[in-house]
Protein backbone atom coordinates (compact mmCIF):
# COMPACT_ATOMS: atom_id res chain seq x y z
CA UNK A 1 0.00 0.00 0.00
CA UNK A 2 1.24 3.63 -0.95
CA UNK A 3 0.68 6.98 -0.94
CA UNK A 4 1.08 7.17 -5.12
CA UNK A 5 0.89 5.21 -7.34
CA UNK A 6 4.39 5.98 -9.17
CA UNK A 7 5.83 2.62 -9.80
CA UNK A 8 8.81 3.65 -7.37
CA UNK A 9 6.20 3.76 -4.66
CA UNK A 10 4.04 0.19 -6.22
CA UNK A 11 5.43 -2.62 -8.26
CA UNK A 12 9.18 -1.66 -7.79
CA UNK A 13 8.59 -1.54 -3.67
CA UNK A 14 6.54 -4.65 -3.65
CA UNK A 15 8.88 -6.07 -6.27
CA UNK A 16 11.83 -5.58 -3.65
CA UNK A 17 10.36 -6.63 -0.67
CA UNK A 18 9.01 -9.65 -2.25
CA UNK A 19 12.50 -10.72 -3.23
CA UNK A 20 14.02 -9.80 -0.31
CA UNK A 21 12.12 -11.87 1.70
CA UNK A 22 11.94 -15.07 -0.53
CA UNK A 23 15.23 -14.69 -3.07
CA UNK A 24 14.48 -16.14 -6.64
CA UNK A 25 16.74 -19.68 -6.70
CA UNK A 26 15.09 -20.79 -10.55
CA UNK A 27 13.47 -19.42 -13.07
CA UNK A 28 10.42 -17.44 -12.44
CA UNK A 29 7.55 -16.14 -14.57
CA UNK A 30 6.53 -12.56 -13.27
CA UNK A 31 2.95 -11.97 -14.61
CA UNK A 32 0.75 -8.91 -14.73
CA UNK A 33 -1.58 -6.76 -16.46
CA UNK A 34 -0.98 -4.04 -18.30
CA UNK A 35 -1.26 -1.68 -15.77
CA UNK A 36 1.54 1.56 -16.33
CA UNK A 37 3.19 0.75 -13.32
CA UNK A 38 3.73 -2.65 -14.57
CA UNK A 39 4.69 -1.41 -18.14
CA UNK A 40 6.92 1.24 -17.62
CA UNK A 41 10.54 1.41 -18.26
CA UNK A 42 11.81 1.66 -14.26
CA UNK A 43 10.01 -1.32 -13.66
CA UNK A 44 10.73 -2.98 -16.82
CA UNK A 45 14.50 -2.21 -16.12
CA UNK A 46 14.46 -3.61 -12.49
CA UNK A 47 12.93 -7.34 -13.57
CA UNK A 48 15.33 -7.66 -16.68
CA UNK A 49 18.03 -6.70 -14.28
CA UNK A 50 17.10 -10.46 -12.91
CA UNK A 51 18.45 -13.55 -14.89
CA UNK A 52 15.58 -15.52 -13.43
CA UNK A 53 13.03 -13.87 -14.79
CA UNK A 54 10.60 -14.08 -17.48
CA UNK A 55 8.07 -11.42 -18.13
CA UNK A 56 4.36 -12.07 -18.60
CA UNK A 57 1.52 -9.53 -19.41
CA UNK A 58 -2.33 -9.99 -20.05
CA UNK A 59 -3.58 -9.63 -23.57
CA UNK A 60 -5.19 -6.34 -24.10
CA UNK A 61 -8.54 -6.60 -22.79
CA UNK A 62 -8.28 -9.71 -21.86
CA UNK A 63 -9.50 -9.77 -17.88
CA UNK A 64 -9.24 -13.86 -17.98
CA UNK A 65 -5.49 -13.95 -18.22
CA UNK A 66 -5.79 -12.32 -14.82
CA UNK A 67 -7.84 -14.09 -13.41
CA UNK A 68 -5.62 -15.62 -10.32
CA UNK A 69 -4.66 -12.13 -9.51
CA UNK A 70 -8.30 -10.77 -9.66
CA UNK A 71 -9.47 -13.90 -7.29
CA UNK A 72 -6.70 -12.94 -4.76
CA UNK A 73 -7.79 -9.01 -4.51
CA UNK A 74 -11.78 -9.91 -4.24
CA UNK A 75 -10.78 -12.53 -1.29
CA UNK A 76 -9.06 -9.50 0.53
CA UNK A 77 -12.13 -7.84 0.01
CA UNK A 78 -14.53 -10.08 0.86
CA UNK A 79 -12.70 -12.08 3.81
CA UNK A 80 -11.12 -8.87 5.37
CA UNK A 81 -11.31 -5.56 4.01
CA UNK A 82 -15.42 -5.18 3.96
CA UNK A 83 -15.47 -6.75 7.56
CA UNK A 84 -13.04 -4.19 9.38
CA UNK A 85 -12.60 -0.60 9.61
CA UNK A 86 -9.08 1.27 9.93
CA UNK A 87 -8.74 4.36 11.75
CA UNK A 88 -5.55 4.98 9.51
CA UNK A 89 -3.81 3.74 6.53
CA UNK A 90 -1.06 2.58 8.30
CA UNK A 91 -3.23 1.06 10.77
CA UNK A 92 -4.79 -0.60 7.34
CA UNK A 93 -1.30 -1.56 5.87
CA UNK A 94 -0.46 -3.52 9.08
CA UNK A 95 -3.55 -4.90 9.50
CA UNK A 96 -3.52 -6.64 5.61
CA UNK A 97 0.11 -7.53 6.26
CA UNK A 98 -0.81 -9.59 9.49
CA UNK A 99 -3.77 -10.67 7.68
CA UNK A 100 -1.80 -12.38 4.52
CA UNK A 101 1.08 -13.46 6.71
CA UNK A 102 -0.76 -15.22 9.67
CA UNK A 103 -3.77 -16.42 7.87
CA UNK A 104 -3.71 -16.51 4.35
CA UNK A 105 -0.71 -17.97 3.92
CA UNK A 106 -0.47 -20.67 6.68
CA UNK A 107 -3.51 -21.37 8.10
CA UNK A 108 -6.54 -20.69 5.19
CA UNK A 109 -7.22 -24.07 2.86
CA UNK A 110 -7.12 -23.03 -0.95
CA UNK A 111 -9.35 -25.35 -2.70
CA UNK A 112 -6.90 -25.06 -6.01
CA UNK A 113 -4.18 -26.62 -3.86
CA UNK A 114 -6.24 -29.45 -2.66
CA UNK A 115 -7.19 -28.13 0.19
CA UNK A 116 -3.91 -27.37 1.60
CA UNK A 117 -2.51 -24.53 2.95
CA UNK A 118 -0.03 -22.04 0.43
CA UNK A 119 2.67 -23.19 3.19
CA UNK A 120 1.79 -26.71 3.11
CA UNK A 121 1.58 -26.96 -0.79
CA UNK A 122 5.35 -24.96 -0.84
CA UNK A 123 6.56 -27.49 1.28
CA UNK A 124 5.46 -30.34 -0.45
CA UNK A 125 6.24 -28.74 -4.28
CA UNK A 126 10.11 -28.06 -2.43
CA UNK A 127 10.55 -31.64 -1.16
CA UNK A 128 9.03 -33.53 -4.50
CA UNK A 129 11.68 -31.26 -6.55
CA UNK A 130 14.74 -31.97 -3.82
CA UNK A 131 13.86 -35.63 -4.25
CA UNK A 132 13.96 -35.67 -8.49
Amino acid sequence: MSKGLSAEETTIAAWRMAIRNRPITQKLIFHSDRGIQYACSAFTNVLNANKWVCRSMSRKGNCWDNAVAESFFKTIKVEFVYKNQFSTQDHAKLSLFKWIETWYNRRRRHSALGYKTMEEFELINNNQRIAA
